[in-house]
Order: C-alpha cells, then sequence, then structure tokens
C-alpha cells in the first residue's frame, strides 16, 4: 500500500499545526478521521511519524523525512493540475520567496509590473535568510527564489545583478569623516552583520579576514535594522547590501552611509527555480520585470 496524497496532505498538515484537532479543523475532517488515517500510513510503513504528547505533536526524524518528500509530491501535483486548468504563468499563482534585503525594495516594483501585464496572477511572497529559501525551494514552498546562487546548488539559476555593500557608521565614528572605507581602514575595526543562515555574514567573515577586522557573534543581528542601531551606538562599523543602504540607511539620521572600497565587497542576487523546472514563457515574464526593477535602481 502506497500513501494517498490525501493521507500526505494529512500528514503535512500535523507536522505544520502541531496538533491533531486543529489540523482536522483545517482539513474539514473530524479527528478520529485523520488520526485513523495518519496511523494507517504508520502501520503501512513500518514507522512511526508523530510522538504525541500532553504538549502536542512532535514529528519523528523519519517523519521529518516524509513531510519533506510529500511536501515535493503535493506541489508538483498542484503545479500538474494549474497547469493543466489555467493559462496563466506559474498555474496562476507564483510563490515566491526572497531574501529579507532584497524583497522589500525591489519586489514592489515587479510586482506591479506582473500585475499589470497578467491581473490574474497572484503573487505570494514571503522573506526568509537563505537557508529557509534553500529549504522551500527543494521541498516545493517555493516557486522561485531570489537569493545568491552560490547558496543553493542544484538548482536552475538566472543571473539578475551584482550588488555592491557598503558601511555605516556612528557620527562619532573616527571612520565617520572619510570618503570612502578602504581595507586600511578595517583593520582593527568590528565588522557588524546578521548571524551565519545569512549569506552576507559569510561575505562579512571574508571582509574581516582579508583586512584584519573583526567579526563578533555578540553583535549578530537579527535585521539589518537592528545593524544599523549597533552602529549608531558606536559597537562598530555595519556592512549593508546596496539596495538597503541607498533605499533605507542613507535616510536615517543617527549614522553615517560610506562606499565600501574593498575586494569582494559585493554579492551575486540570481533568481533560482528547481532544478526540474520548465523555463518558458513564466520564467522569462518574471526575469524581465526582475531584471527591470533592477535597471531603475543602477544595478
Amino acid at each position: 500500500m502506497r500513501p494517498t496524497l490525501r493521507q500526505m496532505e494529512y500528514v503535512v498538515t500535523v507536522h505544520q499545526i502541531g496538533n491533531f484537532g486543529l489540523a482536522a479543523d483545517v482539513l474539514h475532517v473530524s479527528q478520529p478521521s485523520l488520526s485513523n488515517q495518519i496511523a494507517t500510513v504508520e502501520a503501512e510503513l513500518g514507522v512511526r511519524l508523530f510522538e504525541r504528547g500532553r504538549s502536542g505533536v512532535t514529528t519523528t526524524s523519519q517523519g521529518l523525512e516524509f513531510v519533506s518528500r510529500a511536501r515535493r509530491i503535493l506541489s508538483e501535483v498542484e503545479a500538474l493540475n494549474a497547469a493543466m486548468t489555467s493559462n496563466l504563468p506559474f498555474g496562476g499563482r507564483l510563490r515566491l520567496g526572497v531574501l529579507p534585503s532584497i524583497g522589500p525594495y525591489l519586489l514592489p516594483q515587479v510586482v506591479r509590473s506582473l500585475h499589470q501585464s497578467q491581473p490574474d496572477l497572484r503573487v505570494a511572497v514571503r522573506e526568509e535568510n537563505t537557508l529557509g529559501l534553500d529549504e522551500g525551494i527543494r521541498n516545493g514552498r517555493f516557486d522561485a527564489i531570489i537569493s545568491t546562487p552560490e547558496d543553493h546548488p542544484n538548482t536552475q539559476q538566472h543571473f539578475l545583478f551584482t550588488e555592491r555593500l557598503w558601511a555605516a557608521v556612528s557620527h562619532d565614528h573616527p571612520l565617520a569623516g572619510t570618503a570612502q572605507i578602504t581595507s586600511d581602514h578595517l583593520n582593527g575595526q568590528r565588522l557588524l552583520t546578521l548571524d551565519t543562515g545569512h549569506r552576507l555574514a559569510r561575505i562579512v567573515y571574508g571582509i574581516a579576514g582579508q583586512n584584519g577586522g573583526i567579526v563578533s557573534n555578540d553583535y549578530e543581528g537579527t535585521s539589518l535594522d537592528s545593524i544599523l542601531l549597533m552602529a549608531a551606538t558606536g559597537a562598530g562599523v555595519a556592512v549593508l547590501p546596496d539596495l538597503f543602504a541607498r533605499r533605507q540607511a542613507v535616510h536615517r539620521e543617527e549614522v553615517k552611509v560610506i562606499p565600501l572600497s574593498v575586494p569582494d565587497a559585493d554579492r551575486a542576487i540570481s533568481l533560482m527555480l528547481p532544478e526540474r523546472a520548465t523555463v518558458g514563457e513564466s520564467t522569462d515574464l518574471l526575469m524581465k520585470s526582475l531584471k527591470l526593477a533592477a535597471t531603475q535602481f543602477g544595478l
């Protein structure tokens, strides 16, 4: 016996919600029916997918593997149904993942362009770090992602632009009066960045290593805004991507934003699709909208 699509949906929903009763409500079935179906899957496969406890439901390691594969299957089936019933790009719904440092600045123009050309296309955007985006493009949560290509091997990659990096310091920082920050300026300086779930952090660690800088995990930010705030207190030199620096940071009175002129102070940004995705008019439409928006920002 093989799990049915409906049974896969049951397992995935319980995993997402962590509660059999709430999952049954979402699926519009009775809790006993839901429990019986999942018990049937476990019995047929000879594995335990969930551990039940007073505090809720915990997915086992084998359950996580089941969920990951089931998501991909359900996503493919959904895409197949959409492709057969809709003439719209991406079957009428584009699930797009994007880096938080890119999405708020680039995507408004992209979504506007897509809506003008395809008013019935629905675009769902979710911002996640590189690790989350990679997981999402592999398990079928996303149809496409916008991220740094080196973090997503075995995907179809379409280059969009190269984004330079900037620095931000407090107004009383010794570097605040410089026209641009060079390698010599960074020697001994504390560099502020995001946690290592982001490609930006790994770039900053590389810059620090090449130029005698220091990166301390005590000063890792959860967002670019938090990095900016730490820089404003004099904690160090914040390293910021171009779109955020020019669209937001330059307007903040508490910091001075300065060009960062050191080797490898940039990052490539690409559109990634699942490895086996079909590239056609839908992808061309999205690429055209993305490149047009990037050009408007001088990227």
